[in-house]
């Protein structure tokens, strides 16, 4: 599956690609031909429903902690 991250495009396309209702088609066009084609699909469900479980702040923070000691290491 590919997939397009929509904080990587202009904000006038993301908003038209997230505005499509479910069903609606949006068409990609290059050079006056139809190279694609992408269909709305239902709307996702809110950020709560999707939100992971609260760790204890001790594994939080831990988890905080692994993350930056990575990007450190990746950096440098």
């Amino acid at each position: 599956m590919k997939r397009i991250d929509l904080d990587d495009l202009p904000p006038k396309l993301a908003a038209l690609l997230t505005g499509a209702e479910a069903g609606e088609e949006v068409l990609l066009v290059q050079n006056g031909a139809v190279v694609g084609r992408l269909t709305g699909g239902p709307a996702a469900p809110p950020e709560a429903a999707q939100a992971e479980p609260e760790l204890p702040p001790e594994e939080n923070a831990k988890e905080i902690f692994e993350q930056f000691r990575s990007m450190m290491e990746d950096e440098f």
